[in-house]
């Protein structure tokens, strides 16, 4: 509601705007007022705080004070103090007890500000967005996770791990087995160490908050290791979208199977046909349509620069064909997992500035 000094002083910076030549609704409009609400002022005499009258009308089924603090001093009682409305009500009916409806008793509480956390247990603490990350180059950062492949059995399921290089969107390992295991997933990573040479402290690793990936076995191996661990927020999929797309990808794929999985075998052996698809032929979006073998070796670049020259030269011959620059076919240099707002910002000028 606009107070009575405020609407003097837009009077006035009216009045002052048509000295000045300009016409009183234009300057209305530009302060977010309708004309005939400032014809409605002058004609008053006097700019009251509200012109309108009318009685206050309290509804019939108001609580009273008194009612008020009866609800009040029954939700902070020793026997419902642990207690909320939707537990109280019922137990004061069966008593023979009506105060008010569960609606009311949380409006009340509200109102009284005591509804929040009324049991004697420790308040949750807050899930907070995991840290930002970021690969400049292969083996810096790795995500992984679990999921389920169907078999001819119906309720029985297999179950495919699979871990990423995050900076090439490369398969690094990943393993078929018949049930969810720290200790077959500490494996795997013990396989990647040392196939890919890892160094201590070279690579963080990055999944979900399943059994599995925060089993004793699971973070003992990383520990020794030297390979950091990095874990979403609980039922947050957004936190790991690597993976998400991954299986996506996965089991949208033309020739994934029909039908189910009628044995390990043959869930181990298409899998390995998918992971060599992957890796050496599928050109990724993110990384300038270049093979994640391409990128995970450092032969995107010469393949890069080669696309770049191409277009150069087809608009040096044909330069009416083309109104701006030439398609920009710059590496990506960075790949994020979770970044701040600081970090998307940093990437969309580095894309500009790039293009």
């Amino acid at each position: 509601m606009i107070t009575l000094a405020e609407r003097q002083q837009i009077m006035s910076w009216i009045e002052e705007a048509h000295g000045a030549g300009a016409r009183r609704s234009r300057a209305c409009g530009v302060l977010g007022i309708a004309l005939r609400t400032l014809q409605r002022w002058q004609q008053s005499g006097e700019v009251s705080e509200d012109g309108r009258r009318g009685r206050a009308v309290i509804p019939a089924h108001t609580l009273s004070d008194q009612e008020r603090q009866a609800v009040l001093t029954v939700a902070n009682s020793a026997e419902f103090a642990a207690l909320s409305p939707s537990q109280i009500v019922p137990i004061l009916a069966e008593r023979g007890q009506y105060l008010a409806s569960e609606s009311t008793f949380y409006r009340i509480l509200r109102d009284a500000k005591q509804l929040k956390h009324r049991q004697a247990s420790h308040v949750a603490s807050p899930c907070r967005k995991p840290k930002a990350l970021k690969a400049t180059a292969p083996h810096q950062l790795y995500i992984w996770d679990i999921t389920y492949l169907p078999t001819s059995v119906k309720g029985v399921f297999l179950y495919l791990y699979l871990f990423m290089d995050v900076y090439s969107r490369k398969i690094v390992g990943w393993q078929v087995y018949e049930r969810e295991s720290s200790e077959w997933a500490a494996d795997i990573v013990r396989d990647i160490v040392r196939r890919e040479g890892i160094k201590r402290q070279q690579v963080t690793l990055h999944s979900d908050n399943g059994g599995p990936r925060k089993g004793a076995t699971m973070l003992a191996t990383l520990q020794t290791l030297g390979i950091l661990p990095s874990f979403s927020r609980p039922a947050v999929s957004n936190d790991n979208p690597y993976s998400e797309a991954l299986f996506k990808t996965l089991k949208y794929r033309p020739e994934y199977p029909a039908r189910p999985f009628a044995e390990l075998t043959q869930a181990r052996r298409w899998v390995t046909g998918f992971v060599d698809w992957y890796n050496l032929e599928h050109r990724h979006s993110a990384i300038q349509f270049v093979t994640l073998n391409q990128r995970h070796t450092g032969q995107d670049r010469a393949i890069l620069k080669q696309r770049k020259t191409v277009y150069e030269a087809a608009k040096k011959q044909r330069p009416e064909r083309w109104r701006g620059e030439t398609r920009n076919w710059e590496p990506v240099r960075v790949a994020h997992l979770n970044p701040d707002q600081k970090d998307k910002k940093l990437d969309r000028q580095a894309l500009k500035k790039a293009a």
